[in-house]
C-alpha cells in the first residue's frame, strides 16, 4: 500500500508539473468581437505588415524566372545547373539568410504589428523539398520565426500557400496545373493532417494571430471553376472541425476562390465562432470603390476582414489603398517583405553573373536532355553566383526602399 501512495503522488506530480508549462487560457489568444479584433488586453487590433514571401515558398519571379515558376520546378532546374549535392546547400543557405531576426526586428521598427508567414505543405512531410527528403525543418524555421516575432511584439498568421495537391492550380502553389486537392481524397487527408499537426504544436501560442488554410484557392481558370467552388466550402469546414479538435483557441481565416476575390461560394460562417476572411488585392481602383465588394461581405457576415496580399504597384496606389483599408477597418499585410531590385520593403542586388548565367539557362530551352546540356553554362561560374546570392540576401546586404515603406502607412 505504501508503495501504491507513493507512486500515486509521484503521477500526481508528474501530472502538476506538465500542467504547469500549459498554463493558457482562451484569454490569452487574440479574439474576435464583431468585426473587430480584440487582444488578450481588451483593446481592438487592426493589422498592418508585411509578408515573408519566397522564404519557405519560392516563387520563380522574384529570382528572375520565366519558366522556373514555382518551387518544384525551380529546384529542378538548379539540379540540372549545379547538381542536386549543390542545390541542396544553396537552399539551406537560402533558409538560413533570407530571414533572420534582424529582419524581423527591421519589420518591428517600421510599425508592423502582424506577418504572414507563407509556407509550403511539403515543409511537413518527407517529401522532397528545399534541399531536404526527410526530417523537414518546417517546425524548426517557424518556432525561429515565431520567437523573434514576440521578442518584438509581432503577431504571426501562418498560411498554407502551397496545399497537398495543390489548392490554385498555378505556380503560386506548386501544382501541376489544376487544383487537384478539391478531388483528390489522399490530398484532403493529407492537408487535415498537416493542419492538425501544426494546430497541436502551436496551441498553446499566444503569439500566433491565426491559421490560414490555404492561399487563393481555385483560379479562374477553369471550365468547371463553379463545380469546383462548391467543394470549397466543405473542406474549410472538415478542416476546421480537425483543427478543433486539438485547439480550440485560435482563430481560423479563410480566403475565397479565385485569388480570394470571389465570396459568393461562402455562404455559411455559423460553423465555428472563431473565424475570420482575408481577401486580395492587386491593382485597381484605389479607393473605397475598389473593395466595396468586400467590405459588402464582412457587413453581411459581421465578422473581421483583412487584406492579406496587397502591392506590386505604384507608390501613390499603395498609400492611397492602405489608407482607404484603415478607414474601412480592413487590416492588411503586403506582398512580398523582400525581392530583388524593387517592390518590397527591403531589396537586395544580384550577383554580377545571376542574370547572364543563372536566369540565363533557368529561362532557355530544357524540354530534353539534349537541350539541357547544351545550355547549361559552366558550372562553376553558376555556383559561385548562387553562393552570392545567399550572400546578398542577407539583411546586412539589402537596403530600404523608404518610399515603398512609407506608402505602406504602418505608423
Amino acid at each position: 500500500m505504501k508503495n501504491f501512495i507513493v507512486i500515486l503522488i509521484s503521477m500526481l506530480c508528474m501530472i502538476s508539473c506538465s500542467g504547469n508549462t500549459d498554463k493558457v487560457s482562451e484569454n490569452d489568444f487574440m479574439r474576435i468581437d464583431g468585426q473587430h479584433l480584440i487582444t488578450p488586453d481588451g483593446e481592438r487590433f487592426f493589422i498592418k505588415g508585411t509578408n515573408l514571401g519566397c522564404w519557405l515558398n519560392p516563387e520563380g519571379y522574384m529570382f528572375g524566372f520565366t519558366w522556373a515558376s514555382s518551387p518544384r520546378l525551380i529546384n529542378r532546374m538548379f539540379c540540372e545547373l549545379v547538381g542536386p549535392d549543390r542545390t541542396a546547400e544553396f537552399w539551406k543557405r537560402f533558409k538560413d539568410n533570407y530571414i533572420t531576426k534582424a529582419d524581423i526586428e527591421f519589420i518591428a521598427s517600421c510599425g508592423a504589428n502582424t506577418i504572414r508567414i507563407p509556407f509550403n505543405y511539403r515543409l511537413f512531410t518527407d517529401e522532397d523539398y528545399m534541399g531536404l527528403t526527410s526530417d523537414q525543418d518546417g517546425f524548426e524555421r517557424m518556432d525561429a520565426a515565431i520567437e523573434w516575432c514576440k521578442e518584438y511584439g509581432l503577431y504571426v498568421i501562418l498560411d498554407m500557400h502551397d496545399a497537398p495537391g495543390g489548392q490554385t492550380g498555378d505556380n503560386i502553389d506548386d501544382s501541376y496545373g489544376y487544383p487537384w486537392l478539391f478531388e483528390s481524397e489522399k490530398s484532403q487527408e493529407l492537408f487535415y493532417d498537416i493542419w492538425t499537426r501544426i494546430a497541436e504544436h502551436y496551441r498553446n501560442e499566444t503569439a500566433i494571430l491565426g491559421y490560414e488554410l490555404m492561399n487563393e484557392p481555385i483560379a479562374p481558370y477553369f471550365k468547371n471553376m463553379e463545380e469546383l467552388n462548391t467543394k470549397f466550402l466543405p473542406l474549410c469546414k472538415e478542416t476546421v472541425t480537425r483543427i478543433r479538435e486539438v485547439d480550440p483557441n485560435h482563430i481560423i481565416i479563410i480566403g475565397a476562390p479565385q485569388w480570394n476575390t470571389n465570396f459568393k461560394p461562402v455562404t455559411d460562417w455559423s460553423f465555428d465562432n472563431k473565424i475570420m476572411f482575408t481577401c486580395h488585392r492587386y491593382g485597381g481602383e484605389a479607393g473605397a470603390e475598389g473593395i466595396k465588394d468586400y467590405i459588402e461581405f464582412r457587413d453581411k457576415t459581421g465578422l473581421p476582414m483583412y487584406m492579406g496580399e496587397i502591392g506590386h504597384n505604384t507608390m501613390e496606389w499603395q498609400e492611397t489603398y492602405s489608407r482607404t483599408m484603415q478607414e474601412n477597418n480592413i487590416g492588411y499585410t503586403f506582398w512580398p517583405y523582400k525581392k530583388r531590385d524593387i517592390e518590397c520593403m527591403r531589396a537586395f542586388d544580384v550577383p554580377e553573373d545571376w542574370d547572364k548565367v543563372v536566369v540565363a539557362f533557368a529561362n532557355s530551352n530544357r524540354l530534353d536532355f539534349g537541350n539541357i546540356r547544351e545550355a547549361r553554362p559552366d558550372q562553376e561560374t553558376a555556383w559561385k553566383a548562387m553562393c552570392q546570392f545567399t550572400e546578398n540576401i542577407r539583411f546586412e546586404n539589402c537596403h530600404t526602399l523608404d518610399e515603398y515603406v512609407q506608402s505602406m502607412l504602418l505608423k
